[in-house]
């Protein structure tokens, strides 16, 4: 039918309901062939924009990593928006948006939330996965009531209403500047600009720039994703580094056939620079949109626990966090290194669980400032998402204070308030029976384990992690099942959801060791005991048929 507009709006029918659009944390991920499915994107963005509040006459960011189905996502997103009588959908040059300044540009723009393109670490192409993420009008990720929501709509959906651009009418994103669909305004924005605009204000550019054009070598791996343009803008451009210090820096939409996954298993050309060389003081890497973060010193590398303790203890180096933190706050399954420290800076310390909606509650009624996952994810109050690239320029704010090198930065720390030796194992797409028949076993132990012996240690609690908010006051269940035992040390298994081919099996391992102990050993070696335990209390082995991890972190 036509609008008062002329703008052509239509509903198209659907046959029955998508059953499978449950969004998860970091909402909904598929397979890209799953998303190509007649119907299958429209369906879910049908059911988002019918749940998020404020949608007629409201202003809409939108945007992606740039992976494989990007613009054609972003596309249908604008014409389903008219539909829906959304004003404004601000968008980015090509398309690219990285999470982190997506979540800045709703918070700016006063927008009624965003529509995130990104499947986050997982791999891109037509053979790769997709995802849309719904972020809220905080700028972080939808609440559990809002994605509970768009959930149950997608279940009842009989049709979901577009719009039909006119002749001659095309989406231009590689030029900035605005066109009209009937009463929507699609605007298209440098993306990069208010991001460095924010990370200038945070950090004293001039200390940097002096560092990175002196004798200081960098190489930053945007691993052929969202960060790379950003990177190049902020350490090439602005801050002087040699060209050629971003690598992979152009996005591509199978992220250059790799996996845009900073660690040492799918950043190993990086690792191999900074561990095995000696041409490069620091590295550093970001995931496919850019809200993890991998951090490198020559010989040394940062695992994220460390790194959220080593920002907390040195925050006040940086400009914007001058005055002290309010808090800080860290996923359960995140090291309690920053425990130690916000002890010793007499503040508090909030462990959440995974997934950073939590955080974001924390952040908005000002009790914490910092905030981290192990999962290479660090932030602070500046935003509502975690940020990698932010993280990045924090380090190099405290190397160009400090003019020290990474290695002895983390010495110094360990020697003064102790070194929590820290591992995460992944077993990748382990069948889904055996996954959870493992991990259903051990959750139905768990009464009987406590008080037992483990790793030569004894099990002071067994629990499967609960938390209440302590801002809402909701309670939210099963989030990890937790060995702690008596010396401090733990033992965590969690099944990730955010694979699309089998589950995940996480299994993470924790040793403390106070100063003046041995804080120089190989992490694999300091947590031996407790990793031959788990493998032989959990059956890991001989239920998953597998001799190793997929990943060692």
């Amino acid at each position: 039918m036509a609008t008062s507009t002329g703008l052509q709006i239509g509903t198209v029918p659907l046959e029955q309901p998508f059953s499978d659009q449950k969004p998860g944390t970091s909402g909904l991920r598929k397979s890209t062939r799953t998303f190509e499915i007649p119907h299958y994107l429209e369906s879910f963005i049908e059911a988002t924009l019918r749940v998020v509040p404020g949608v007629a006459g409201g202003t809409l960011v939108v945007g992606g990593d740039g992976r494989y189905g990007n613009r054609r996502a972003i596309d249908v997103i604008v014409r389903m928006a008219a539909a829906h009588g959304i004003a404004r959908v601000i968008t980015c040059t090509g398309g690219i948006l990285s999470t982190p300044a997506a979540s800045l540009l709703i918070r700016s723009s006063g927008a009624i939330g965003g529509i995130i393109l990104s499947a986050s670490h997982n791999p891109g192409g037509p053979d790769g996965d997709f995802g849309v993420k719904v972020n809220g009008a905080n700028g972080g990720p939808a609440p559990e009531a809002i994605t509970e929501a768009i959930h149950a709509s997608t279940l009842t959906l009989k049709g979901y209403r577009i719009a039909e651009a006119p002749d001659g009418w095309a989406l231009a994103l590689d030029r900035i500047g605005s066109t009209e669909l009937g009463p929507l305004t699609v605007e298209v924005i440098d993306g990069t600009a208010g991001y460095i605009t924010l990370m200038q204000q945070l950090f004293d550019f001039g200390a940097i720039a002096e560092l990175l054009r002196g004798d200081f070598a960098m190489a930053f791996d945007a691993m052929h994703a969202v960060s790379g343009p950003y990177a190049q803008a902020l350490f090439e451009g602005l801050l002087g580094a040699p060209a050629g210090t971003v690598r992979h820096g152009v996005p591509s939409e199978d992220f250059g056939g790799g996996h845009p996954d900073p660690n040492m298993t799918y950043a190993h050309e990086l690792a191999e620079l900074l561990l095995q060389g000696d041409a490069y003081a620091f590295g550093a890497a970001c995931d496919g949109d850019a809200d993890r973060n991998m951090i490198l010193g020559r010989h040394c590398f940062v695992n994220p626990s460390d790194s959220l303790a080593v920002l907390t203890a040195n925050a006040t180096l940086a400009p914007g966090y001058a005055q002290g933190l309010a808090g800080v706050a860290r996923s359960m399954p995140t090291s309690a290194a920053v425990d130690v420290v916000a002890k010793e800076l007499g503040i508090a310390c909030f462990e959440t669980p995974t997934g950073w909606k939590f955080f974001g509650n924390l952040l908005d009624a000002g009790r914490i400032t910092l905030c981290g996952e192990e999962s290479f994810g660090t932030g602070s109050d500046h935003i509502r998402e975690k940020d990698g690239l932010w993280a990045v320029l924090f380090w190099l704010q405290i190397l160009a204070k400090r003019r020290c090198s990474v290695a002895e930065i983390m010495a110094e720390h360990w020697s003064h308030f102790g070194r929590h030796y820290y591992s995460r194992h992944d077993y990748e797409a382990i069948a889904s029976e055996a996954a959870h028949g493992l991990y259903d076993r051990m959750k139905g132990m768990l009464s009987a384990l406590n008080g037992q012996s483990f790793a030569g240690r004894t099990i002071a609690m067994a629990d499967d992690f609960a938390y209440t908010d302590p801002i809402d006051g909701s309670t939210t269940t099963g989030q990890g099942l937790r060995l702690l035992l008596d010396d401090g040390s733990r033992v965590v298994l969690r099944l990730s959801g955010t694979g699309t081919q089998g589950a995940t099996l996480r299994v993470y391992l924790e040793s403390y060791v106070p100063p003046g102990g041995d804080l120089n050993q190989d992490p694999q070696a300091a947590l031996g005991d407790l990793i031959e335990a788990i493998d032989t209390l959990a059956e890991i082995k001989a239920r998953t048929g597998m001799d190793r991890p997929t990943v060692i972190t």
